[in-house]
């Protein structure tokens, strides 16, 4: 039985504890390289991580099955990851409630750190300048192989609801972009 419906099941069965370690385990480290992606400053990251474990592992009983777990899970990661960049949070940390899920979103952040991936430092200076949004969409599709069904369904969690058309035309511009910007610094001919 894959990840989603083992989760499913669980969930089927009234046992919530047991699905949200499941999804945590099963979509975790992916998450987990998603908001370095995206946050790249490893106290962000482990912020975001740990609200994300947090929100998933409080929220996954109330999944309603609109979307795949996967695409649910990436947003619920890209709202914690919009909540630590907000002004707000940096001044008030939230603590976590639930001890489990901040031991095992510890437990998946510590198995990763070995799957850190390494990039030049040009191209992530380039992809620094990026906007949030632009990175999100951009880690998003190719990062994290999501379908533009996918990425408009996260990204309409967090109050935007583009079209997928509306998507791929900002991805084809936001390519346009990263290769003028390539182009500039040397890295493309």
């Amino acid at each position: 039985m894959t990840g989603d419906g083992l989760v499913l099941s669980m969930l089927e069965a009234g046992d919530g504890r047991q699905a949200a370690t499941v999804l945590l385990r099963t979509y975790g480290p992916s998450i987990l390289r998603y908001l370095r992606s995206l946050l790249r400053e490893e106290d962000a990251v482990d912020d975001a991580f740990s609200l994300f474990a947090e929100w998933a592992w409080t929220g996954i009983s109330r999944f309603r099955g609109e979307s795949s777990l996967r695409t649910w899970a990436f947003g619920v990661a890209w709202n914690a990851a919009r909540r630590v960049t907000d002004e707000a949070w940096r001044k008030n940390k939230e603590r976590l409630k639930t001890r489990d899920a901040s031991k095992l979103a510890q437990e998946i952040r510590a198995s990763s750190a070995l799957e850190l991936d390494r990039r030049s430092d040009k191209l992530e200076e380039l992809r620094r300048e990026l906007s949030p949004e632009e990175q999100n969409l951009l880690v998003l599709r190719i990062d994290q192989e999501l379908s533009w069904d996918e990425i408009a369904t996260i990204l309409a969690s967090a109050s935007e609801a583009p079209s997928v058309a509306m998507l791929r035309k900002r991805f084809e511009r936001l390519k346009e972009r990263i290769a003028r910007m390539a182009r500039e610094r040397g890295l493309l001919k």
